[in-house]
């Protein structure tokens, strides 16, 4: 099989994402990813990414590939969840105290940290909606974060949320989370 192959067949099984790390790590030069962008095989979408050109970026994807310690919270992740039809405007990312990105203020990310003790509690996997895989805080999670903080949420969609919401269930959560808080 050829290195064209090789990168084509990983494109199929990524949803047509393929990065520079995966193309090391499979032992293939990386300038054949600049070879198949000059013969418009691929499009290079952000560095170490590129995608076929049929493929629509999946901006969630995209963010947390490049800011990977990211977590989606807040608005986006009721939004991933479905319990709020709101589409974000600006993508509400959590990083831990201490982490350094630059780049970020010229994105569409809303930052937030925390402190690394409480940092990976609730992360969870989801879909994006072009079905990559993505990490979020879990639904219970995502509404302490919204309640506790000094977040400008819009009062709709925190109703929303809570109206859908079995209300026991999440009232357990916040009781068992709420030392770690």
């Amino acid at each position: 099989m050829n290195y064209y192959q090789a990168i084509t067949n990983m494109l199929e099984r990524q949803s047509g994402i393929v990065t520079t790390a995966q193309v090391s790590a499979a032992d293939i030069p990386r300038h054949y990813l600049s070879k198949m962008v000059a013969e418009n095989l691929l499009r290079k979408v952000d560095r170490g990414v590129y995608v076929s050109p049929e493929t629509w970026e999946d901006e969630m994807f995209l963010l947390q590939y490049k800011y990977s310690k990211g977590i989606f919270s807040h608005e986006t992740a009721l939004y991933i969840h479905g319990f709020t039809d709101r589409t974000p405007t600006r993508f509400v990312m959590t990083f831990p105290y201490g982490y350094h990105a630059q780049s970020i203020a010229g994105k569409n990310i809303r930052m937030k940290k925390v402190v690394k003790s409480i940092y990976e509690l609730g992360i969870i996997e989801g879909k994006s909606a072009f079905g990559n895989t993505i990490r979020l805080y879990d639904l219970e999670r995502s509404l302490c974060d919204i309640i506790r903080g000094n977040n400008n949420c819009d009062i709709q969609i925190i109703n929303q949320a809570m109206d859908a919401k079995d209300e026991v269930a999440f009232f357990q959560a916040v009781k068992s989370r709420s030392a770690k808080f």
